[in-house]
């Protein structure tokens, strides 16, 4: 990876990257700005320091028109509408301090038991009333010789949300000449605390030219899933997906089988659920791929974490509407998020989600996007 500069001016350009920003509205008496960076390769992308927000992500199709892939809306109003805390979908935000679920809203550390807000039925999700998606980031913009970007950083005080410790927490989202997209998170802690990072992005890279998001062709290089109850929370049991509708271990389309008669369908109105990844090593790994038939669009997903949401977008309700009008209906968008296991605090064979003080949590996910003819 290229050597960073970090620089604090409001706008840069050289070899065709650019940043720039602009005012994206107030909350809770701070500005918000809203960065739009450029590749110089045809793409480019909106991020907010609310929440550490992608708004917008434009790639090119097979014809070499830019369109937005992502779901989002072109104010901060949208973020926080009464429709959109009714469905609470997230849309790119960054998640923490716990992405996902954890069961009864409560987990124990040395002993001690940490109560949590009951935010999804008596349940926890995405780091509670609070989360790091309603936080305001600090912003730093990034320089490099391929890539252009920003990193985010955000101090989680100790008891914020229920969870121990200060935690010290940097996002940095790189935009490279390569049309990727990396994410890389960075967190240290002076108080043994949980943490389980990721971006809550919903794709659809029919860009508008399809009703939903059911056409893509998905594949997730996975063998198992981990079994849900009817609330979500993981039994503790991994499910083969050979002879199910989990089966992505070779390419099918999402809406295929995701309306089949399977009690684990049923238990999130469609897929929901958390795939446990074949790698196991903690190094950079292909997860899942995307094709999209109408634009010839393709994402590939590389992740160094060990398992994967695939959320196909089922509570979106129709009642909100996003970046150039478009009606955000039932299924219109897919998430892939990249993650530890859901409620890992409750299931000692999960992948532990425990930061000590002197530990650096680290985590890296890549997007990358192209076509094919």
């Amino acid at each position: 990876m290229a050597t960073l500069g970090v620089c604090s001016c409001g706008s840069q350009k050289s070899n065709n990257m650019e940043i720039t920003k602009a005012p994206f509205g107030t909350y809770e008496g701070q500005e918000v700005q809203l960065y739009t960076l450029s590749n110089g390769a045809g793409m480019s992308m909106k991020v907010a320091t609310y929440g550490g927000t992608i708004t917008e992500l434009y790639t090119p199709d097979r014809n070499g028109a830019a369109g937005n892939i992502t779901l989002g809306f072109p104010t901060l109003d949208g973020y926080r509408s009464e429709a959109f805390f009714k469905v609470g979908p997230y849309f790119g935000a960054l998640i923490g301090r716990y992405g996902n679920r954890i069961g009864q809203a409560k987990f124990t550390l040395d002993g001690k038991e940490y109560k949590l807000a009951a935010n999804n039925g008596r349940n926890h999700l995405h780091g509670g009333l609070k989360g790091f998606d309603k936080a305001i980031w600090n912003a730093e913009e990034i320089k490099g010789a391929d890539s252009v970007g920003l990193k985010l950083s955000y101090l989680s005080k100790d008891g914020e949300e229920g969870y121990p410790g200060n935690l010290s927490v940097q996002v940095t989202y790189l935009l490279t000449k390569n049309n990727e997209l990396k994410i890389q998170y960075s967190a240290t802690t002076d108080k043994l605390t949980l943490c389980n990072l990721t971006n809550h992005a919903y794709f659809n890279l029919a860009a508008g030219a399809a009703p939903d998001a059911m056409g893509h062709e998905l594949t997730i290089f996975a063998d198992k899933f981990t079994e849900a109850d009817g609330e979500l929370i993981p039994t503790g049991k991994s499910l083969d997906v050979k002879g199910t509708p989990f089966d992505f271990t070779t390419p099918h389309v999402i809406g295929e089988r995701i309306d089949a008669d399977n009690a684990q369908l049923k238990s999130g109105g469609g897929y929901d659920h958390n795939w446990e990844l074949n790698a196991k090593d903690g190094k950079l790994s292909l997860a899942a791929q995307v094709y999209e038939p109408l634009s010839g669009r393709t994402m590939e997903v590389y992740t160094t974490e060990p398992g994967v949401q695939f959320y196909a977008g089922n509570f979106l309700d129709g009642n909100l509407y996003g970046v150039d009008s478009a009606r955000y209906v039932k299924r219109y968008g897919f998430c892939l998020e990249t993650q530890h296991f859901p409620d890992s605090p409750h299931h000692s064979a999960f992948p532990s989600t425990e930061l000590k003080p002197g530990q650096t949590y680290a985590s890296e996910t890549v997007y990358k996007f192209g076509v094919k003819k």
